[in-house]
């Protein structure tokens, strides 16, 4: 790999309900951003905030020293990444960091095609929803090598404040299925306990202010308990995302043989959600299954 490029200019693919504000956060910093979206109306804002409109992924990525993905599925990001105007295909001397919530294995396949012409690379999921990305305290889990993501972080640091090495290439994937495995069963039994509250006719409000302090405390009950109890369904997170990254982390679980009932659980009941038209709700509006 050549030296690492000195990072004046960013270039940032996918400005959805995340990529807006951490675009926005790279540009307050006084990077030079470079954007790109399939819808272009989404990057309005940016572009009225001193950020480049492109008309390609491969556009922005020769023309930036760090190139950071957050698309929707892995389809999007073997779009983005491998196409012959795509972003491996046309950056040059850059670093490339997918933020997507991906596989492993894709995560890899990025690292290794990236090497053969020169980039490097990280895969770097975050974790924090909208909220997160708002107020630059994401979590982020990276893999690939210690001294790319060494020269990367004083970017990083501009989107989030718990920011961890995982280990190489797919390990940062591999980080983020733990992490979706926990909020799915989590976020489950927080609409089972307020589905009990309900129906017992306990006033759900009041039942928070008294479990929310305790051992159940915690952002999927505190702020998504919140929101369920109110039928503020909008998402942070959509529903047919996380069952993307179930999905994922299932038929990883699979292919370790490794049974993990509550996550099985967790994705038939967002698949539910799914085919009663409500994939673009928040992932809180799983308890419309329990109360429906």
């Amino acid at each position: 790999m050549h030296s690492l490029p000195k990072i004046t200019s960013i270039g940032f693919v996918g400005v959805g309900i995340m990529g807006q504000s951490m675009a926005g956060h790279l540009l307050a910093a006084g990077y030079s951003v470079n954007v790109f979206n399939r819808t272009k109306s989404k990057t309005d804002a940016l572009v009225a905030k001193g950020a480049k409109w492109f008309d390609s992924p491969g556009e922005v990525a020769s023309h930036s020293d760090v190139i950071i993905t957050m698309v929707g599925f892995p389809s999007d990001v073997e779009e983005v990444y491998f196409g012959d105007q795509g972003i491996i295909a046309s950056a040059k001397n850059a670093i490339l960091i997918d933020m997507t919530t991906s596989s492993p294995s894709l995560a890899r396949k990025i690292a290794d095609e990236a090497a053969k012409k020169g980039l490097a690379s990280l895969d770097a999921p975050v974790s924090g929803g909208d909220i997160g990305a708002r107020d630059a305290k994401l979590t982020i889990m990276v893999g690939g090598e210690k001294n790319v993501f060494d020269h990367a972080l004083p970017v990083l640091q501009k989107l989030g404040t718990s920011i961890i090495l995982q280990g190489g290439p797919g390990m940062g994937q591999h980080t983020k299925m733990c992490n979706q495995i926990v909020i799915a069963s989590t976020i489950m039994g927080v609409a089972e306990g307020l589905s009990y509250a309900i129906k017992v006719g306990l006033d759900p409000t009041v039942v928070l202010q008294s479990i929310g302090g305790g051992a159940a405390s915690g952002f999927q009950l505190n702020v998504l308990g919140a929101r369920m109890i109110v039928k503020d369904y909008a998402a942070g997170f959509y529903v047919e995302h996380l069952i993307k990254d179930l999905t994922i982390a299932l038929a990883e679980a699979v292919q370790m043989q490794l049974d993990l009932p509550g996550l099985t659980l967790a994705k038939s009941l967002f698949e539910k959600m799914a085919t009663k038209g409500l994939h673009r709700d928040g992932t809180q509006g799983i308890i419309q299954i329990y109360l429906e």
